[in-house]
């Protein structure tokens, strides 16, 4: 450990995001980006941004931005938190609602994210073993905690667990705050925003980057009880009053706006899903049911680390885990359907 650094970093460990080439051209899979542009209102938002008002702190509050989402999902104002991306609002919601020497859950196969914040803030935590077939353990997670996390549909394994699992666990920990990471609901899954208004205990965090093609600009939102989202921007106001700029705003709310573009993308990268799930099937794959816009697969022959290197001398790029139970399994993004058509050619040359 370096003599300047704090205590917090030694021995820890940082999340390590998915490879973003600079010069190779590259058929990109690896880190679940949408395959089509932003809403034609994006641009038509961002052209207003005039560069005059560049100089001027943006809106604190995000008032548009936070009215668009409410009036998307429903829910009041004051149930409406958003920062830079969902990982800020998620490392955000662990500093507001977990204590060190209390116990939070999570399982030991999601969002890789989640134990690295647990460290670096100091909080005791255990992993649940998903089950065999990487489904949850519902009643693991039920009862006795004093924080759970849960991605849902979960990463990287694609599966929903199903709304009546959800409220299973926030019902059974009522004392506790449970975080449903929901960013990939939208290609399928069950949202728990419906939950809101039943359990005060219940934070439902969301992205841009995946169902609303702006993952450049760094966009999250949380829903909630008004008490855990003034918790939340206590945090944010201790460390930063201004997490989103103009641009992103104004992007995110257009973008939140155009419901019918929203509807038409996700619909195709669900099509584009399922086809290729049944193709890879039939190639002998092992694919898990997704609800997100990846695919979990594998296949009987060739190992997890084999196939990513075949793929990736072929010029396309997938993510592999080199992680117990699943160094075999590739996640696989969903791309247009002319990358995907791509892919699977490619597939059966390597096998």
């Amino acid at each position: 450990m370096n003599k300047y650094w704090s205590r917090r970093l030694d021995g820890i460990v940082p999340y390590v995001p998915g490879e973003q080439p600079k010069n190779e051209k590259l058929i990109k899979l690896n880190t679940n980006e949408n395959p089509y542009p932003p809403s034609p209102k994006v641009r038509e938002a961002v052209e207003k941004v005039r560069p005059l008002q560049y100089r001027l702190y943006p809106d604190p509050e995000s008032s548009g931005l936070i009215s668009a989402i409410s009036e998307d999902h429903g829910v009041k104002p004051e149930q409406v938190f958003v920062g830079n991306g969902s990982d800020e609002v998620l490392a955000f919601a662990f500093l507001a609602f977990f204590d060190p020497g209390r116990e939070i859950v999570f399982g030991d196969i999601t969002y890789s994210f989640y134990p690295v914040y647990a460290e670096f803030f100091g909080l005791d935590y255990r992993e649940i073993p998903l089950k065999e077939d990487f489904t949850f353990d519902v009643d693991a997670f039920c009862g006795g905690n004093h924080g759970v996390v849960i991605a849902n549909p979960n990463a990287p394994t694609s599966i929903d667990m199903g709304l009546g699992n959800v409220e299973k666990i926030v019902s059974a920990n009522p004392d506790a705050v449970v975080i449903v990471d929901e960013a990939y609901v939208d290609f399928g899954g069950e949202s728990a925003v419906g939950l809101l208004d039943k359990y005060p205990n219940l934070l439902v965090v969301r992205t841009f980057s995946k169902s609303r093609s702006l993952a450049g600009l760094r966009v999250g939102y949380a829903m909630g009880s008004p008490e855990l989202i003034a918790g939340l921007n206590a945090v944010k106001n201790c460390i930063n009053s201004y997490t989103l700029d103009r641009v992103a705003l104004a992007a995110a709310e257009a973008a939140m706006r155009d419901t019918v573009y929203f509807d038409e993308t996700t619909a195709a990268i669900i099509s584009t899903r399922d086809r290729v799930i049944r193709e890879m099937r039939d190639l002998g794959f092992t694919v898990m049911d997704s609800s997100a816009n990846f695919i979990f697969a594998r296949h009987p022959d060739i190992s997890g680390s084999g196939l990513y290197g075949e793929l990736r001398k072929r010029g396309i790029l997938v993510r592999h885990f080199s992680k117990p139970r699943i160094d075999d399994w590739l996640r696989i993004t969903v791309g247009t359907d002319l990358e995907m058509d791509t892919l699977i050619e490619i597939i059966k040359e390597i096998i």
